[in-house]
């Protein structure tokens, strides 16, 4: 495909783990743009350097991405085309990124975002739980509106992803338990794509007996099962699908 001459800016997803996991469209990317926008200068370098790619990195994080958005739209009114990648994974899911992307988008610059590696997408499939609906909530709030979150959560029906870093994975459970109950049913995975991948089925409480008893190490990805529907509510779903057939 011929490359468009107008400035873009590129969103490319990066291997979560495992480098083979990147495609070649995001390796022809990496080479052509002008600069490589990284999360991580020094994670995006060991990538590029396994790929012999010498395109320039640029910093973009979340403590300066107020600062150093003017000058990104600057590069692209000089009709640059530049990428952004996250440590691991798509760009804004749950990484820097949304800032930069509504203000270039605001500007009337093309945003082209390339499929690829998201580390929920595995984690949900092979879960066992129904992903023809669910919500992603990422990272819940540390401190202020995580109770409110959690309360909310409850009561929801579909099933639910979230992301928790390995200090914070015991504490979480725990919550979970306490408000979702010791019986809902989890799916734990760690470590995706890597060599020490790991996925737990089972019931909350046992998760989290077995990582209090089990160092956790790694990133992880928490899928919990939705809050089963009342057998009344399901009756009336049921008799709304068939009418809604029968028109």
């Amino acid at each position: 495909m011929k490359q468009s001459d107008e400035p873009i800016l590129y969103l490319v997803p990066t291997p979560i783990g495992n480098l083979e996991d990147i495609t070649l469209r995001a390796l022809r990317i990496l080479k052509e743009v002008n600069i490589v926008l990284a999360e991580d200068t020094r994670t995006t370098g060991v990538l590029l350097k396994h790929y012999e790619i010498k395109t320039a990195l640029q910093s973009y994080h979340i403590f300066n991405e107020h600062q150093t958005i003017g000058k990104i739209l600057e590069r692209l009114a000089k009709g640059e085309k530049i990428a952004l990648v996250s440590d691991a994974g798509t760009p804004a899911i749950s990484d820097p990124g949304f800032l930069l992307i509504r203000e270039v988008l605001k500007n009337k610059y093309k945003v082209e975002c390339l499929p690829g590696a998201t580390a929920f997408v595995p984690a949900l499939v092979k879960s066992g739980f129904p992903t023809d609906k669910f919500v992603f909530e990422g990272f819940l709030p540390v401190k202020k509106g995580r109770k409110t979150r959690l309360e909310i959560l409850a009561t929801e029906h579909r099933t639910m992803v979230f992301y928790e870093s390995p200090h914070r994975i015991i504490k979480t459970l725990n919550e979970f338990c306490m408000y979702f109950g010791n019986e809902r049913q989890a799916s734990v995975s760690r470590e995706l794509t890597k060599f020490f991948e790991q996925t737990i089925n089972d019931n909350l409480i046992n998760l989290y007996q077995y990582f209090e008893k089990n160092s956790p190490k790694g990133e992880f990805v928490i899928i919990v099962e939705g809050k089963e529907i009342d057998k009344k509510i399901k009756k009336n779903q049921k008799k709304y699908e068939d009418t809604d057939e029968d028109e």
